[in-house]
């Protein structure tokens, strides 16, 4: 008779507030002000993310700067300092490494690690992995503990900032139980109205449907449903993979409206990118160069070739060649490289934004 498999134990780490709390860290005269940290005040910038000092007046991650400053017009907006927070990010990963090999990057500021195999309990553990953190970055971070991703990553969201909860698998029914459905990954707006429509607000109301009853009203996603609202999910922690690409972009203030005003804009971006191959990625093989475009009508358009080397003037051909298939306004410019996908695995974790829960 064989034994069944002891739960799984583990931990969402997230960083509170990452990068304005950097902000606020290297600036302490703007400690308990509004702080947001992104783009400019003009129509088109949009706050990265904000402290909870500005969340408090209703400013939150992906807002338009100008409306986030009509909500609060006490509101610091800094600009954005990547490099700096690539550092820290670097220091926090390197500490979750210290205690398992199965850590898995959500962004910056976010991570799972799987902590199975480790001696120590996973509550005690999360402690001392976040005063590791505190003690070396001055940066507070909130953890949720759990069987499974989908119980820690909903468990760390309760607790912040700074805090930390533990659900057992023993707890795990009762958790869910009256739980928002909302809470489920891969539900938003849309889905939350059509659980509405049929009665459904919580995890435990749904869990009275069938998983029939679910593939019929929400397709292949309403079998994960099924599980999901339960807190079932199998997903395992899978550790840092190579990206497939690497690119920077920029939405302009005005439309671009002649190829020549791209190609102005063309040079930044391309040292940019330039600065994040040589910091990140020194290794890889590049396959392909592209730029992207976004008119004003917002449709797009990517011009992409293989076998060539990241150059100033094979992005400016690229450029001119995806500018000419429309001739409209460019409301936004792309440029980066994809890497080969047979590549070793040693390299850096992926870099993405912050998220908005932070």
């Amino acid at each position: 008779m064989t034994s069944k498999a002891a739960p799984r134990a583990i931990i969402h780490l997230d960083m509170d507030c990452f990068y304005a709390a950097i902000e606020v860290r290297d600036r302490p005269a703007l400690r308990g002000k509004p702080v947001g940290v992104g783009g400019a005040r003009d129509r088109r910038g949009v706050l990265t993310t904000c402290n909870y000092e500005a969340r408090a007046f209703g400013v939150h991650s992906a807002m338009p700067t100008f409306m986030a400053l009509q909500r609060c017009p006490n509101l610091i907006v800094l600009p954005t300092r990547f490099d700096v927070y690539r550092r820290e990010a670097a220091v926090v990963r390197e500490i979750l490494h210290r205690f398992s090999p199965l850590v898995e990057p959500l962004s910056l500021d976010e991570a799972y690690l799987d902590v199975t195999e480790h001696p120590g309990a996973p509550g005690p553990l999360a402690q001392v992995i976040r005063d590791l953190i505190f003690q070396k970055t001055k940066l507070t971070s909130s953890a949720g503990i759990g069987p499974n991703k989908l119980i820690a990553k909903i468990a760390s969201a309760m607790c912040k900032p700074n805090g930390q909860l533990e659900v057992t698998a023993a707890e795990v029914p009762a958790f869910m139980e009256k739980l928002s459905a909302r809470e489920i990954w891969g539900i938003g707006e849309k889905t939350e109205r059509r659980l509405a429509d049929v009665g459904v607000k919580t995890c435990g109301e749904l869990q009275r449907f069938s998983r029939p009853e679910l593939v019929d009203l929400f397709g292949k996603f309403g079998g994960e449903l099924f599980d999901l609202c339960r807190g079932i999910d199998d997903r395992p922690v899978q550790p840092d993979r190579p990206r497939k690409s690497l690119s920077t972009e920029e939405t302009f203030s005005y439309d671009l409206e002649t190829l020549e005003q791209c190609e102005e804009r063309l040079a930044e971006l391309f040292q940019d990118l330039m600065a994040d191959l040589e910091q990140k990625e020194t290794n890889r093989r590049i396959t392909k160069v592209f730029v992207k475009l976004k008119f004003a009508d917002f449709t797009r358009t990517t011009a992409e070739r293989a076998g060539l080397e990241p150059s100033l003037p094979a992005f400016r051909a690229l450029l001119a060649e995806a500018f000419a298939r429309t001739g409209k306004k460019v409301r936004l410019i792309g440029v980066g490289v994809r890497f080969a996908e047979s590549e070793p695995a040693e390299l850096q974790m992926p870099l993405f934004s912050e998220t908005a829960s932070s």
